[in-house]
């Protein structure tokens, strides 16, 4: 007889002060219709991006539009950076951290210049997924939140 694995229960929190949106919102079809994971994102936000939960940064898309969490129990969290900016070739995000970096929750993990991206017309909603998984829900939308807050579990 195997054993099961473990069921991992995680609480994201809010990667920035904004309003919480569920992913279907999200003007990408490829989040919108959760083609790459579940999760949430955020809009009218500050630009100070922040860890939603502890464990290490194990990858930094070089466009720097993009950047992977692996949680302390081993699952990934990707944190995406407004949408269309990987055309921007990194110009408007300044990355706080650096690969292999191990981060506390509410940690400074980037800022987003919105000017500019603005200026480039582009959209710069943040987006939370985890990768190829559909489980887990909101427990906040359509509502101002702080880093503080608890906005998905999985």
């Amino acid at each position: 007889m195997t054993e099961a694995a473990p069921v991992v229960h995680e609480i994201l929190s809010s990667p920035a002060k904004g309003q919480v949106i569920p992913l279907e919102q999200v003007n990408d079809e490829v989040f919108s219709k959760k083609m790459m994971g579940n999760g949430f994102a955020i809009t009218e936000h500050d630009g100070h991006i922040y860890a939603p939960i502890d464990g290490e940064i194990t990858s930094i898309f070089p466009t720097k539009h993009a950047l992977i969490i692996t949680t302390l129990a081993g699952t990934g969290i990707l944190i995406h950076l407004g949408l269309d900016t990987v055309e921007l070739e990194g110009a408007p995000f300044d990355i706080k951290v650096t690969e292999q970096q191990k981060i506390k929750h509410g940690d400074l993990l980037a800022v987003m210049d919105l000017k500019q991206i603005q200026e480039a017309q582009k959209d710069a909603t943040v987006i939370v997924i985890t990768p190829d998984d559909q489980s887990g829900q909101l427990l906040k939308q359509d509502v101002a939140v702080d880093v503080t807050d608890e906005v998905f579990e999985r």
